[in-house]
């Protein structure tokens, strides 16, 4: 099922809004502003305590697309996740394994330029020699709301990184769930989105998942219940790996013990797609 606005913008939506308007014409899926908020952590801290009353999930997204396709839901709800993540591990630990067999080769750069540049580290990659399965849930014993810890997240994402939210717009999305934001609002990225929204799905049910942002091809999440040492790190950092993303995989490849390692007690994941 799409969920989508009225051709009028709907009566609750949260008083002073600056200006915006539903997109796309006709059939909107979201309300967005027509510039980026003067406040974008005042605002989207304002929207997400209002939407319960709203139905409206709030996000900052880029405003270069008046007619955003959604993807239908169903596309997600026939993901299946485990087996489908199983096929990606089994052809990810194929190449590791021919790739930790292959002797090593100097990196040959110019001259003027190899002395300032840092070799890349060697990289063992994940630390399974045998399909480990979804990450245990761990949101249940964690005693911590997804909301609450989503609005302390995108305040340090505005404090730590505002380039993020540097023409960045303020959207409100007519989105059942915070996972399924990235298809009702038909992001255009290198991401493959019905495996994506699944396991954004599955990590807002076992770990507090939360979309906060969707600006160009980063995306950025918060995690109620992020992972609490290494062994829960490596388990849930396969997953990363397994969606893709660049940043984790290919610019520059980040050897997986330092990325697993970034991912102890850290309560914001960020991905991005060329």
């Amino acid at each position: 099922m799409t969920f989508s606005l009225p051709a009028r913008l709907p009566a609750g939506l949260p008083v002073g809004l600056p200006a915006g308007r539903a997109v796309p014409d006709g059939s909107p899926v979201m309300w967005r502003s027509d510039t980026p908020p003067s406040d974008p952590l005042a605002w989207w801290t304002r929207c997400q305590r209002q939407q319960g009353e709203t139905g409206l999930l709030p996000i900052l997204c880029y405003g270069d697309d008046d007619r955003p396709r959604s993807l239908d839901l169903a596309e997600i709800a026939a993901v299946d996740l485990e087996a489908e993540l199983e096929q990606s591990w089994r052809a990810y630990r194929r190449d590791q394994l021919a790739r930790l067999a292959a002797p090593s080769e100097p990196l040959e750069l110019p001259e003027d330029i190899a002395p300032f540049v840092e070799p890349w580290e060697d990289d063992p990659g994940a630390p399974f020699d045998h399909w480990p399965g979804l990450a245990p849930a761990t949101l249940a014993s964690c005693g911590v709301d997804p909301d609450e810890a989503a609005r302390s997240a995108f305040a340090h994402l505005m404090a730590d990184d505002p380039y993020n939210a540097t023409d960045a717009r303020l959207g409100l999305v007519a989105a059942a769930r915070s996972a399924d934001i990235p298809a009702v609002v038909g992001w255009r990225t290198e991401a493959p989105l019905p495996l994506l929204c699944a396991l954004l799905r599955s990590w807002e049910d076992r770990f507090g998942a939360r979309v906060l942002t969707v600006v160009g091809a980063t995306l950025y999440v918060s995690v109620a219940s992020p992972p609490r040492d290494e062994q829960q790190a490596a388990h849930i950092a396969l997953e990363h790996l397994l969606t893709t993303a660049d940043n984790i995989v290919n610019d520059p490849p980040t050897p997986f013990p330092r990325y697993a390692a970034s991912l102890v007690d850290a309560p914001l994941w960020r991905f991005w797609w060329d």
